[in-house]
């Protein structure tokens, strides 16, 4: 599994997987950063009660920890949806008699 053929076709997955990758990154980045600001601006702002008892410091950690996650599967899935399309389109190529 997640194995590439050609240079040609890995240097595509690469590159895509890469900007995949580095999109889901800054989007984490921007939450964490938020995180990080409230404490050092707002850190009053974190004892303040959200969820069944949590204060909001527990609480967005809690909620980065399981963010983190999710983008780990987004990006698992799209990474094996962007193999598959190019698995696709090799056995096209060679089903039409093109080259490997």
């Amino acid at each position: 599994m997640h194995v590439n053929n050609t240079s040609t076709e890995k240097e595509s997955l690469t590159k895509r997987k890469s900007a995949l990758g580095i999109r889901l990154f800054f989007i984490y980045l921007i939450c964490y950063a938020g995180f990080v600001l409230i404490g050092v601006f707002q850190y009053e702002l974190l004892a303040f009660q959200v969820l069944w008892g949590l204060n909001l410091a527990l609480a967005y950690g809690i909620g980065l920890i399981v963010f983190a996650v999710i983008l780990g599967v987004v990006y698992n899935y799209y990474c094996t949806k962007y193999e598959d399309e190019a698995d696709a389109e090799q056995s096209n190529e060679i089903e039409e008699g093109g080259a490997v």
